[in-house]
């Protein structure tokens, strides 16, 4: 996959809802009501990633998850990065 220009990452940015960039990751951090429900939701991301072949860093506190993503082979953001963000969105309806 090719690297997004940061115009592209900007629009891409304003397609999506509570997401930020930090440096050359997309960023956001889930708040589930309860603990079992923040590991039903990154059990349901984990499939998704899987099925994309492209996987976040997470990391689980209590009912917050934080979901990190960047595509490490082309050294920053691209379109799979987006397209698991929405996804991951999806799972919390």
């Amino acid at each position: 996959m090719t690297k997004l220009t940061e115009a592209e990452i900007t629009e891409g940015l304003g397609n999506l809802s509570g997401w930020s960039q930090q440096d050359d990751t997309l960023v956001k951090t889930f708040k589930l009501p309860t603990f079992p429900m923040a590991v039903a939701f990154v059990t349901n991301v984990a499939f998704l990633s899987e099925a994309a072949g492209h996987h976040p860093d997470i990391d689980i506190r209590y009912n917050k998850v934080t979901l990190t993503l960047t595509t490490h082979d082309a050294g920053g953001l691209t379109q799979k990065d987006f397209d698991l963000a929405a996804d991951a969105d999806e799972v919390m309806g």
